[in-house]
Parts: C-alpha cells; sequence; structure tokens
C-alpha cells in the first residue's frame, strides 16, 4: 500500500494538510504500541512495525519537496539512489556563485548579508516550488524530477544559511 492510500488521500501532489494530520493522528491511536501490550508477541510487533509506517509515511508527505519525491518514487523515478545529475550549467553556475556568497557572508560574519542571501533563496524556491507542482499535475516526470533536484540544491543551502544565522546569533 502506497503512503497516500494509507491516509486516504489522492495520488497527488496537492493534499489537504488537515486531513493527513488527522488520519495520522487516528492512525497513531490505533495502532500505537500501548494498545498492543497484554497481545501476543507477533501483534505487538506488527503494531510496531505499522507504527513506524505511518511515522514514515507521515514524514514524506507532510512537506511538500519529500511529497514530491515520494510522488516521483512511485513514478519510477528515485530521487535519492539516481545516479543521474543536473545538467543545468547554469544553475550549476549559480549554485557555486552561491556557496561562495555563502562563505564570504560567514568569514564577515555579516547578519545583513546573510539577511539578503537567505531573502534571494525564497525567491529563487518559490517559482521553482510552483513550477514543480504544476509538472506534478502534468505528470510530467522528467521534468519535475529536475525542478525536484533543483530544490534540493536550494534547500541544503537554506539549511546551511540557518545553520550560520544561529551560528551568528550565538555571537
Amino acid at each position: 500500500m502506497d503512503y497516500f492510500s494509507l491516509f486516504g488521500l489522492p495520488l497527488s501532489f496537492e493534499i489537504s494538510s488537515a486531513k493527513l494530520a488527522a488520519r495520522f493522528q487516528e492512525l497513531q491511536r490505533q495502532f500505537h504500541p500501548d494498545r498492543f501490550a497484554t497481545r501476543p508477541e507477533n501483534e505487538r510487533l506488527q503494531a510496531i512495525q505499522q507504527a513506524a509506517t505511518i511515522n514514515q509515511a507521515y514524514q514524506a508527505l507532510k512537506k511538500p519537496l519529500p511529497r514530491a519525491e515520494y510522488l516521483l518514487s512511485l513514478h519510477g523515478i528515485d530521487i535519492n539512489n539516481e545516479q543521474q545529475t543536473l545538467h543545468d550549467t547554469d544553475f550549476l553556475f549559480e549554485q557555486l556563485a552561491m556557496r561562495e556568497e555563502l562563505e564570504t557572508i560567514e568569514q564577515q560574519q555579516d547578519d545583513a548579508a546573510l539577511y539578503d542571501f537567505m531573502q534571494r533563496l525564497d525567491g529563487m524556491s518559490a517559482p521553482r516550488h510552483n513550477q514543480m507542482r504544476d509538472q506534478l499535475a502534468e505528470q510530467n516526470w522528467p521534468q519535475a524530477a529536475d525542478s525536484v533536484r533543483k530544490l534540493r540544491f536550494i534547500a541544503k543551502l537554506r539549511a546551511q544559511a540557518e545553520m550560520l544565522e544561529e551560528q551568528l546569533l550565538d555571537i
């Protein structure tokens, strides 16, 4: 059973977060290992396994990028284990330049520049996210996969910027 079916959701990128959360809580209550404490060992183990699957499914579907990656995996594109890389050299050069810029910001301990940098990352991410959403809706899996790869680059850079922000706040 795929994660969408587990939560009673359509096999689509666009899902109801409220329905996902409500179904998650319902399934968690239903399969919580404590409810099986007095049951035979095989039933307890099945409950633990089911609870783990429910948690894994929820983590995969609750955020847009992991949800897109999971949806692609259901259509034969495994972003996490694939050998294919980005072929968009302009994008790759842009990412290299931004990494260098982040290193400079770190060396200079410039929190104002970091704020501007993070704003630009958000500006880069939003249109690509919309593009990915449209590609997934159109079932254009190869193009959607390319968009997901780019969004992963941006998300990783954003995470590094957030770590730097925490370091600068600790000073």
